[in-house]
């Protein structure tokens, strides 16, 4: 339990202190609006607010987007201190997308305005602006995403567990026949 909390706290604070000052070194370095070729057109540093969620969403509504923040701080220390968290791996994606949350949390209570000021993208095709706290909360649902625990045998199987011999789960082993008559036929 104390790994977990300092993992979770660690990351976390990481990810906040790396958002923060990220946002204020753009705030009071960047020109406001106007990109900053970093790397060329494919990387550069435009200075913008957003008071949307992601991808500008639901910009100028004035629906407190501050909820949501809030919502899965919540859920993510409930999770924690109810020992519902197994595997680091899921442990580092939640701590992430706690940091993340904390960091635009921050700017949602003092401004209304979330700092963006990183832009991705080839010629015409550019990814909305965003910021460290967007990447890490993205990377963290990636993350946590892709240690789902996997369905075997109807229980849910955790990180490191092992697959019941004959589950036909293992690398290149027959997963059994195909409905209809094969994979000669049509699936019905």
């Amino acid at each position: 339990m104390k790994r977990s909390l300092l993992l979770l706290f660690g990351v976390a604070g990481l990810v906040l202190l790396l958002d923060r000052w990220t946002k204020h070194w753009a705030a009071t370095t960047l020109p406001f609006d106007r990109p900053v070729p970093v790397l060329g057109e494919f990387l550069r540093l435009t200075y913008t607010r957003n008071s949307g969620v992601a991808f500008g969403l639901g910009q100028g509504t004035g629906f407190p987007w501050y909820v949501f923040s809030i919502a899965a701080v919540l859920v993510i220390l409930w999770m924690f201190l109810r020992h519902r968290v197994d595997g680091v791996s899921r442990q580092l994606a939640l701590a992430l997308i706690l940091g993340g949350a904390l960091g635009n949390l921050v700017d949602r209570l003092r401004t209304g305005e979330v700092v963006d000021f990183i832009e991705v993208g080839v010629r015409r095709w550019h990814w909305p602006v965003f910021n460290v706290a967007d990447s890490a909360v993205s990377i963290g649902v990636v993350l946590f995403a892709l240690t789902w625990p996997a369905r075997s045998g109807g229980g849910l199987r955790t990180e490191g567990e092992a697959r019941p011999a004959g589950a036909g789960g293992e690398r290149g082993g027959a997963a059994g026949s195909l409905p209809g008559r094969g994979a000669d036929g049509p699936v019905a």
